[in-house]
This record gives C-alpha cells, sequence and structure tokens, in this order.
C-alpha cells in the first residue's frame, strides 16, 4: 500500500531553505572551487551553453551536488559532448533562475524537493507522479529527463547498537519498530516532532510511540553523534549520508512512503542538450541506485576522493566512459 504524502519544505540540505541573492551566489563560488575541470570561475557569467556548443553543468553548494554533476559532465563528455561545469553556485531559489535564463543547461535535482518548491501543496504519490507534476509546474524552457532509483531523503536510522539488540536488518520495515519504539528514543530536527514526515506521519501510518524525543539538527552532525553514542537509538538521518557506513547504522525501510520521494533526477534547459546528451543521462540515471550513491558519498565525504576521480572510475565500471 502506498500512501499520499503532502510535499513538505523540509530542512534537508538540498532543499535550500532561504533564497539568496545572485550576486551572494557569485561571491560563494568564486571563493570555493572544484575538483571538476573546465570550471568557469564564475557560475553567473555569460557564455556557455548559450553559444549551441557547450553544455553547462551546475551543482549546488553541497558535495553530492558536485559529485553528480560530475558524473553528468563526464558521462555527456563520452558522447563527444563539449561541458563547462558551473559548481557550488547556491541553493535551488538561485539555479532555478540560472536554468531559466540558460545559464545552466544541466543540474543535478531531486524530484520530490522539486516539486516541494514548485508546488508546496502538491501530493506525492509515485515517482511517476511526482515527475508529472513536477512537469506540468516547470517553466516550458526547462523538462525533467527519467530519474534515477537513487534517493537522498530522510529516514528513520537505527545504530548498530540497537540493531544487534532488536534484529533489525536492512530489509527492516517502520513497521518492525511497532514493539519496540517506546523502548528507543528518537532524535531529529525540533521541526521533525510536529510534522507529518516526522512523529506524526510514524505514528498515523506506522503506530510508533517511542519512549521519547531529542532534539537535534536536521541530519546534521549533532544527530550523527547522538545516534553513534547512543544517546538516541534510532534517529532522522539521510538515506546517502556517509556517516550510515562508517557507524553501521540500519536505515529502516518505508513502505508506505512517509517520507515522499526523494529521486536523483537531472533538471534540463531542453534547447541547449542535443539527443544524445539526453540518452547519455538516462542511461546514468538507470544505473543509479541509492546504495551506489551512498558508497559515492562515502569515497567522497569519508575517504577524501577527489569527486571527479570517483565518477570516472564509477562510470568506467558500469561501462558508460
Amino acid at each position: 500500500m502506498t500512501s499520499t504524502v503532502k510535499s513538505t519544505w523540509s530542512s534537508t540540505r538540498h532543499r535550500g531553505a532561504a533564497a539568496v541573492a545572485l550576486a551572494v551566489a557569485a561571491a560563494l563560488v568564486a571563493g570555493c572551487g572544484s575538483s571538476s575541470d573546465d570550471t568557469s570561475d564564475n557560475p553567473l557569467s555569460e557564455g556557455g551553453a548559450s553559444d549551441g556548443k557547450t553544455v553547462v553543468v551546475g551543482s549546488n553548494n553541497f558535495a553530492e551536488s558536485i559529485l553528480l554533476a560530475d558524473i553528468y559532465g563526464e558521462a555527456l563528455k563520452a558522447k563527444g559532448i563539449k561541458v563547462e561545469y558551473k559548481p557550488n553556485i547556491g541553493s535551488r531559489e538561485t539555479t532555478y533562475g540560472l536554468l531559466k535564463n540558460g545559464s545552466i543547461t544541466v543540474l543535478p535535482e531531486y524530484n520530490g524537493s522539486l516539486l516541494a518548491y514548485l508546488d508546496p501543496d502538491a501530493e506525492q504519490k509515485s515517482t511517476e507522479s511526482v515527475n508529472a507534476a513536477v512537469k506540468a509546474k516547470l517553466d516550458s524552457k526547462l523538462t525533467l529527463l527519467e530519474s534515477a532509483p537513487a534517493e537522498d531523503k530522510d529516514s528513520v536510522s537505527v545504530n548498530a547498537e540497537t540493531a544487534k539488540k532488536y534484529d533489525l536488518t536492512a530489509e527492516s520495515t517502520l513497521a518492525d519498530l511497532k514493539d519496540i519504539a517506546p523502548e528507543l528514543v528518537i532524535g531529529g530536527s525540533p521541526e521533525f516532532q510536529t510534522r507529518h514526515q516526522g512523529l506524526v506521519g510514524l505514528e498515523k501510518e506506522y503506530g510508533l510511540k517511542f519512549k521519547s524525543f531529542k532534539a537535534l539538527d536536521a541530519g546534521g552532525p549533532l544527530t550523527q553523534a547522538a545516534l553513534t553514542k547512543n544517546t538516541v537509538q534510532a534517529a532522522d538521518i539521510f538515506t546517502t549520508d556517509p556517516t550510515i557506513t562508517k557507524e553501521k547504522f540500519v536505515v529502516l525501510q518505508d513502505p508506505k512512503n512517509l517520507f515522499g520521494f526523494a529521486n536523483v533526477t537531472p533538471l534540463v534547459y531542453k534547447s541547449d542538450l542535443p539527443q544524445e546528451g539526453v540518452d547519455a543521462l538516462n542511461a546514468v540515471s538507470a544505473k543509479l541506485d541509492t546504495k551506489t550513491l551512498l558508497d559515492l558519498d562515502t569515497q567522497v565525504q569519508l575517504e577524501n576522493k577527489d569527486p571527479l576521480d570517483v565518477a570516472k572510475a564509477w562510470l568506467q565500471s558500469v561501462g558508460l566512459d
């Protein structure tokens, strides 16, 4: 059974919480380099895709977006397409405007989060319905390509000690917590306590009533540390957070889709991406699942590998180089 989920403007890192002025974004990028080659110093500069020969691949200002941009860009290069990178631009409020005016051709997006930006009241029933709703709201010059199975979204995860104690595995679901939730302290952002995509929905959809709630941060270092130290036994952790691998957290499955959809999906400026580019990016999406993205994020964020090198190695491993 799949429940209907309303989009909420969550505080996750890929759902920029506040508008960022273009001038500020330019200054930010000027001070933040990228490991990618062919990178312009200023993400707001003229040129690039507008000349009809170069595809401009942008990214938001967090590590996973930069990695995904490198994957997209290198997949396009493998098809003989000239690519320019504009990384670390800022939040969705900025990047969406740059896509509309053609300054960016391709941007890694998350379908449900983008829908929440375009229509905060939209319902999310499936990946397909979310993508259809996004396309209906997009500027006419833009479109979504095919979504990857990979998602980066909220989850309820338990630490290794708790998983061992209650025999919880990667195949376990939130429903498996029903009898043991009264023994567990759960942590997350203060908003997690009052949101449907939080304690309210966990009780309504899965019948979960926890021992107590500890207000921390939105999947950040406070939450990670509390779960690691067993201050909380369950917490709201993003599904591609490398801490999951490092600390052996167990992410519980969400069969009722309480936390909505956040599939990695290329958002593109249609007129500047040739069909071979569309095909190349769709081929990337077909190969990219959440487990793979978590592994790639771990290489970049914990092992300190260059995201461009990680992107190239993965594309080679799946025959897309």
